[in-house]
């Protein structure tokens, strides 16, 4: 008898001879099993706001609009910077910053941040390419948002404290627009590998 031949293997991609076709451009990934353990999935919204211009006072909303040219309605950057049209910060890491200055500074507000987005429950990916919903908002991460000189005009040694571990929230570009209100549920979608760096000083 002859040596049976060799059974070839289906190349990657493909079942039984045929080519699997590719998933959707927009599509959004499963988690991936490499996401970081004992991440808090779910959370909720509880603070809306914006700024008519540079350096105008912050104002709060109970319920706003994002698109996915302008992000929020009314609120001077998003239509200006497609990477960032969203800025998210968690409440844990806001009180985790506040909680390094001094006792009088235990009553600063959130808006101090001049964040869009106030979520608390939940576990902001720290990575580019992090996905995560708000209402029925998709927003992708595209950075950390990296605190400025404002910060200390707000209260001094807030720019240091905001610094290690994204204290200072994400930018993100928005993926699917729709209408938020107070109390919105917040989902992480996509965790990628968290990415840190050294703190100033």
């Amino acid at each position: 008898m002859g040596t049976p031949a060799a059974v070839q293997e289906p190349a990657p991609g493909t079942a039984l001879g045929r080519r699997l076709p590719l998933p959707p451009a927009r599509a959004i990934a499963p988690l991936p099993r490499w996401t970081r353990k004992a991440l808090p999935m779910s959370g909720r919204l509880i603070g809306i706001a914006r700024k008519a211009e540079r350096r105008a006072p912050v104002e709060t909303l109970a319920r706003g609009r994002i698109t996915v040219g302008g992000g929020l309605d009314g609120d001077h950057r998003g239509p200006r910077y497609e990477a960032r049209r969203i800025t998210v910060i968690a409440r844990e890491a806001w009180e985790g910053a506040v909680a390094e200055l001094p006792a009088d500074a235990a009553g600063l507000p959130w808006t101090a941040r001049r964040a869009n987005l106030l979520v608390e429950g939940v576990s902001l990916p720290r990575a580019v390419g992090g996905v995560i919903q708000v209402g029925p908002v998709v927003l992708e991460i595209t950075g950390e948002t990296n605190p400025c000189g404002r910060m200390d005009e707000a209260y001094p040694g807030l720019l240091k404290a905001l610094h290690p571990e994204w204290r200072g929230g994400v930018t993100c570009r928005v993926r699917e627009g729709g209408a938020i209100a107070l109390g919105d549920a917040v989902e992480v979608l996509v965790a990628p590998v968290e990415r840190s760096r050294t703190p100033p000083g």
